[in-house]
């Protein structure tokens, strides 16, 4: 689960917090488009996933492989 809510949370975060900020934008300055959103959550995402991927990429796999040499303890 951790792992997971790792994997997760950087992504979800900013994308939490690009919506908030256009949502404020949109709200001061009364345009009210739906689809103003999507371009800089899609593009802040993205930032994070290229900043963050390595780090990412380094848990999941250790986690693997902690996970394939694990397998005979827990199947016993």
């Amino acid at each position: 689960m951790m792992v997971a809510l790792f994997m997760g949370a950087p992504m979800l975060v900013t994308a939490l917090l690009v919506g908030l900020l256009v949502s404020l934008f949109q709200a001061a300055t009364q345009i009210n488009e739906m689809t103003l959103s999507f371009i800089p959550k899609i593009l802040a995402v993205f930032a994070v996933l290229v900043i963050a991927g390595p780090w990412l990429l380094a848990l999941i796999t250790d986690y693997t492989r902690a996970l394939f040499l694990n397998i005979p303890f827990l199947v016993s």
